[in-house]
């Protein structure tokens, strides 16, 4: 089971039917495939109501019959890797007294040129100050907001974690996805970094060399899971 959350720095501009390729190309492959929406900045979201909506969608599954007893993975680009990596951490996230326990466990994350560090997204205005405006302001201001919304703040997580992430992105800085994976190594996570060879968009582009690479990530998830 693949959930997904589509990018866009968290803006209202930007919805579901940027992956709407990608959803078709798994669900022809045999995945069965979720392609969540969210508020985003403009049409009522913001960090608290945006993350609530990304918690909802993965524990919405539980009312689901025919994905109940599924693994499920969640895919994110951009903006959508912070929130699939930021919702599979809600496990060990409620059990640190940090939140309430998921109703959905999420087993395995794949992060597309994902922003992961939102403290530096923010102090380095990654997507002109999207961070700032999807956060309500600055680290330095929102000190605790930061700590509750920022996936490097919030490792371990239990899942397994895949970057994939071209060195060439203009949009997200590799070192976003190379310091999540070097402090996620450190801490004992199953977190690995795939290096692409495209752009920022080359990872969610089912026509492009990268799209095999995701694809490969995502079978030896399965695999793995079904060893």
């Amino acid at each position: 089971m693949v959930v997904l959350f589509h990018g866009g720095f968290w803006r209202s501009a930007y919805g579901a039917d940027h992956l709407a390729g990608v959803a078709a190309d798994l669900a022809g492959r045999g995945w069965v495939v979720w392609n969540a929406e969210y508020r985003r900045v403009g049409n009522g979201g913001g960090a608290s109501e945006t993350l609530a909506d990304a918690s909802a969608a993965v524990d919405a599954l539980a009312e689901v019959a025919e994905t109940r007893a599924r693994r499920v993975v969640v895919v994110g680009h951009s903006a959508g890797g912070h929130l699939a990596t930021w919702v599979a951490g809600r496990g060990a996230a409620a059990r640190a007294g940090l939140g309430p326990a998921p109703r959905v466990e999420v087993e395995a994350v794949v992060s597309l040129a994902g922003v992961l560090d939102l403290t530096r997204a923010a102090t380095e205005a990654i997507g002109e100050g999207a961070t700032v405006s999807f956060m309500g302001g600055p680290p330095e201001d929102l000190p605790d907001l930061y700590t509750l919304a920022d996936p490097l703040a919030r490792i371990p997580i239990d899942a397994v974690v895949r970057c994939v992430h071209a060195r060439s992105d203009q949009r997200v800085p590799f070192a976003q996805s190379e310091t999540y994976v070097t402090l996620a190594r450190a801490a004992g996570m199953d977190a690995t970094l795939i290096e692409a060879t495209g752009d920022h968009f080359s990872v969610v582009d089912t026509a492009a060399a990268d799209w095999s690479v995701v694809l490969e990530v995502l079978e030896g998830l399965s695999a793995a899971s079904n060893s």
